[in-house]
């Protein structure tokens, strides 16, 4: 049986893309939690790296990246679903396991919404959906690793040029002195700051 693992990193950020990881195998989830599969919050980038390596010996990663332009411009929701099956389209898997998106009580609904846009895409999957699933499931855990990697490799990029504005996450210090210190400026945001967000106007006040 072909198993498509999706997590995604960065949902909750107000900088930088969200990014929608995947990892598709048809090995057992022993195998996988043995390479090093596990929530990617609970292990330190080197250790993501290396589980990775490792994982990339036993299935196939993949990732969707959604731009913080794309998200000011939709609705998220939409968006990383839209992304979701996309990557169901690329790898064709017989069931798919997601980490939970949005509100419980939504779970259904989405749910719904996914395998009926897979379905119109030619392909026939089975859709679980549960919470903390990056822990339970070793194909999501695996996912959460692909997609973390990959956000913190964009983040690192962006660095380079913008200064050090913390996790992107608007609870972080750091990000909440970088956004107040470029208000100030009175310059244009650049374009991985989600500027349609509220937290953004209302942390960068003075």
């Amino acid at each position: 049986m072909r198993v498509l693992g999706v997590d995604e990193a960065g949902r909750g950020c107000v900088l930088g893309a969200l990014v929608v990881g995947a990892f598709c195998t048809e090995l057992s989830p022993e195998a996988l939690r043995a390479a090093g599969a596990a929530d990617s919050k609970a292990l330190t980038p080197a250790r993501r790296r290396a589980a990775l390596a490792r994982l990339a010996k036993l299935g196939q990663p993949d990732h969707r990246e959604v731009s913080a332009q794309a998200i000011d411009a939709g609705n998220l929701n939409t968006l990383e679903e839209e992304a979701i099956v996309e990557l169901i389209a690329a790898w064709r898997p017989d069931v798919v396991q997601i980490d939970a998106l949005g509100h419980p009580a939504t779970l259904p609904a989405t749910m719904r919404r996914i395998t009926q846009s897979a379905l119109d895409r030619g392909c026939r999957v089975t859709v679980e959906m549960t919470p903390k699933a990056d822990a339970l499931w070793p194909a999501v855990g695996a996912a959460s690793i692909v997609a973390k990697l990959r956000r913190d490799d964009l983040l690192d990029a962006l660095r380079a040029g913008h200064g050090d504005f913390g996790s992107g996450y608007p609870s972080d210090p750091t990000t909440r002195a970088w956004l107040t210190a470029h208000a100030a400026t009175a310059a244009p945001w650049p374009p991985f700051v989600r500027t349609r967000w509220g937290t953004v106007r209302d942390l960068a006040q003075p």
